[in-house]
């Protein structure tokens, strides 16, 4: 039974289903008769959000925990993050543009820098999204880590947008933990290496 379990649990279908679980009612509110696209808007915003600091503090994970077997079993499946923060950021994206209704009035805002900013991290996402797959890492080469560490630069846009729209206890929430985070596992990783430097 347990090793059944453990089969289902680490099928990336499974996990496929558990990362998409919070879009099913955001579709469903499509079909609703009144829709809300300021309410959609929210919900698929801050999912993205999540995934994206979920994403990025899998290594953090793996330098606190010393390679646990849960932080190794994420670090399996951090692409597969990284792909759910771009389709919720893709979701909230189109809830916008319809919102909005014309592309005269998504270009008269295009501009404004609360807006702007969400659009640049949701452009550096897209050759992000596109290149999460083992083919392009095979093809790439060293290049394909130097392409995903843009993924820094999208989050830190991601927070500028939220505190610039208004949403600022939201996005301290999200990421100011991070930031603290990545820099202590940073200052830990490089005490470990001064440790085995030799003399």
């Amino acid at each position: 039974m347990l090793n059944r379990l453990k089969q289902i649990w680490d099928n990336p279908y499974f996990f496929w289903i558990l990362i998409s679980l919070p879009s099913i009612p955001m579709v469903l509110d499509l079909f609703a008769p009144v829709r809300e696209y300021g309410h959609l808007m929210h919900g698929s915003g801050e999912f993205s959000a999540r995934f994206l600091v979920i994403t990025l503090l899998v290594t953090p994970f793996m330098v606190f925990s010393n390679g646990a077997d849960w932080a190794r079993w994420l670090m399996r499946r951090r692409r597969y993050l990284g792909v759910a923060a771009f389709g919720y950021a893709l979701l909230h994206t189109l809830f916008y543009i319809r919102e909005l209704g014309t592309l005269s009035a998504i270009l008269a805002e295009f501009l404004d820098w609360g807006i702007l900013t969400g659009w640049i991290a949701f452009f550096i996402f897209i050759p992000l999204t596109l290149t999460s797959n083992n083919t392009s890492v095979r093809k790439m080469g060293p290049k394909w880590k130097s392409l995903q560490r843009l993924v820094y630069i999208s989050a830190l846009f991601t927070a500028v947008h939220w505190v610039l729209i208004g949403h600022i206890p939201p996005a301290l929430v999200h990421f100011v933990p991070l930031t603290i985070a990545m820099l202590v596992a940073r200052w830990r990783k490089q005490k470990r290496k001064a440790n085995f430097e030799p003399a």
